[in-house]
């Protein structure tokens, strides 16, 4: 019995990787912008892989606010609840209160029934670059960068990738870094991250999102941290929101 398990699992992974060696939409980041887009190509037959560093996707959102896991959702996001079968409770108006819990399992689930395969417990550490374009993903194991380990990476290549990292835009970053190009921002690099507005950090997310260099896209923080805007706190409506128009420009350019 022993081995019949562990010959399962092994067997099972690496099908599952070797398939996804090659795929139209390459996903970096597992938080709310990251899994309804995921959601949504794979509704699409877009065929999508995405990669976490966590050992469970969600991003900020299982915490709800310091650690109170509720978070709140806008009336214009209201149809992205409904899609995925989540619950919320009116609190102010146009102003919706969410179990942050419930929410964040219910886009993993509806993200993998529609197709979209997760990879978590891994990192991005660069970018397959070629012709002028982004190629794809160099991806370690997310201890192997905790420990700083020097073991070389695997490669996914993927027709379009996307930047949903959060805070940091880490795919952004390495690009410009490394590449010596300008990005499609103000001042062709990575602005960094303003403090907290709300209101304005919630319509500038959905604004930045946008394919920034040829291949790469950005959604949620990520676009925002890219194009120099605000943060929002625990408010996910345009996370929700850059996830769905991220989607789209996507499955367009595919």
């Amino acid at each position: 019995m022993e081995k019949i398990v562990s010959a399962g699992i092994i067997d099972s992974w690496f099908k599952k990787l070797k398939e996804n060696l090659t795929v139209d939409a390459a996903i970096a980041g597992g938080g709310p912008s990251g899994l309804v887009a995921a959601y949504l190509l794979a509704k699409k037959g877009v065929k999508v892989a995405l990669f976490e560093r966590k050992l469970a996707p969600g991003g900020g959102m299982w915490g709800g606010a310091m650690m109170f896991n509720e978070i709140v959702v806008q009336k214009e996001a209201l149809h992205l609840l409904d899609e995925f079968g989540i619950g919320y409770t009116g609190y102010a108006r146009g102003f919706y209160s969410v179990d942050s819990v419930h929410a964040s399992s219910a886009l993993i689930y509806h993200a993998t029934k529609a197709g979209a395969i997760i990879f978590n417990c891994v990192s991005i550490e660069d970018v397959v670059f070629k012709n002028n374009k982004v190629n794809g993903l160099v991806i370690n194991w997310a201890p192997v960068h905790r420990e700083g380990m020097h073991v070389d990476p695997l490669v996914i290549m993927s027709k379009t990738v996307l930047d949903a990292t959060g805070h940091d835009c880490e795919v952004a970053r390495t690009v410009e870094r490394k590449n010596n190009v300008r990005l499609n921002t103000v001042s062709g690099t990575v602005i960094g991250e303003r403090s907290l507005s709300a209101d304005e950090a919630e319509q500038t997310t959905i604004e930045n999102t946008r394919e920034i260099f040829p291949g790469l896209f950005v959604s949620g923080m990520a676009a925002n941290g890219v194009s120099g805007s605000w943060r929002m706190g625990p408010v996910f409506g345009g996370m929700l929101l850059s996830g769905e128009k991220v989607a789209r420009l996507m499955a367009e350019q595919l």
